[in-house]
């Protein structure tokens, strides 16, 4: 089999989609298409079922990506291992998080890492899909679970707590909540489908203080973290939020503090190949002397 068709049908098969495997591969699509049709006609086999969503891996299919999807991260095992360059503090640095906890805690953390370690070339993912780190999509990942993967190391990081929040313009109008059933006189916005990571039980603030068995409706339903805090700050109503995304945040004020949500534990982790690798030893000693810096 031709490596460099294996390579592209790897990353068309993590994508599930050749949309998103060009902007990854820096490829046309047609290009792609034309690279994978090539190795379905060597190999006489059909690797994808084309659908209106997205493309659907074969039985066949499976089988040469859970292959690839090994020996790839056998490689990059190896590279790791066998680079010279281990010990010293420069090299390409790619740490990955969810959207909301990378672009509001984490990017504004990065510039002092960067000042201290100046050879040190970093890159941000945001995503809250967690990404491959053991075929090194990311080499360090601030994930919202403990990890299952047996080759990735992973120590614990913090715990996201949340609580209610409304802006002060809102809270002026419409009253300080004194007590669970003072919310029920208030809107509240609220996570909509696909609730991103970490969100654990997003409607456990529309059912505090309801009738039993109900929960109130939400105003105004949002997909993301960000910005359900940004309706909050327009004073659209309380909503539930992680105490670090609203840290320094002017115009915005915790409501009954002792009422929280269930927390979330996270977890800094990388794959084992890059344990003793100084640029990751930086970076999770770093990141670690922040996070003790102030409570979630």
């Amino acid at each position: 089999m031709d490596w460099d068709k294996l390579k592209i049908f790897h990353t068309v098969a993590e994508a599930s989609s050749f949309t998103k495997a060009s902007t990854i591969l820096n490829l046309s699509q047609s290009a792609i298409s034309r690279q994978i049709q090539s190795l379905e006609n060597e190999l006489k086999i059909k690797l994808f079922e084309r659908h209106a969503r997205g493309l659907v891996l074969t039985q066949n299919g499976e089988y040469l990506f859970k292959t690839a999807h090994e020996v790839i991260s056998k490689l990059k095992d190896v590279e790791a291992n066998l680079s010279g360059e281990k010990d010293k503090l420069n090299g390409k640095l790619t740490v990955t998080t969810v959207v909301s906890f990378g672009t509001t805690w984490l990017t504004p953390r990065i510039k002092e890492f960067m000042d201290l370690h100046p050879e040190i070339e970093v890159e941000l993912i945001f995503d809250d899909k967690e990404l491959d780190l053991s075929t090194r999509q990311a080499d360090v990942g601030i994930w919202m679970r403990r990890p299952k993967q047996l080759n990735y190391i992973q120590k614990k990081f913090v715990n996201f707590n949340y609580h209610i929040y409304g802006s002060n313009d809102y809270l002026e109008k419409n009253g300080y909540p004194k007590n669970i059933k003072d919310l029920n006189k208030h809107s509240f916005i609220t996570y909509g489908r696909g609730a991103p990571s970490p969100v654990y039980n997003p409607d456990w603030v529309l059912k505090l203080g309801a009738q039993e068995g109900k929960k109130r409706k939400s105003v105004m339903k949002v997909n993301s973290v960000y910005g359900l805090l940004l309706a909050v700050q327009s004073g659209v109503g309380l909503a539930a939020l992680p105490d670090y995304i609203v840290h320094n945040v002017p115009n915005i004020t915790k409501v009954l503090q002792t009422e929280t949500g269930k927390p979330t534990e996270t977890h800094f982790v990388y794959p084992s190949s890059l344990r003793n690798i100084a640029r990751v030893k930086a970076f999770r000693n770093f990141i670690f002397s922040k996070v003790g810096e102030w409570k979630f």
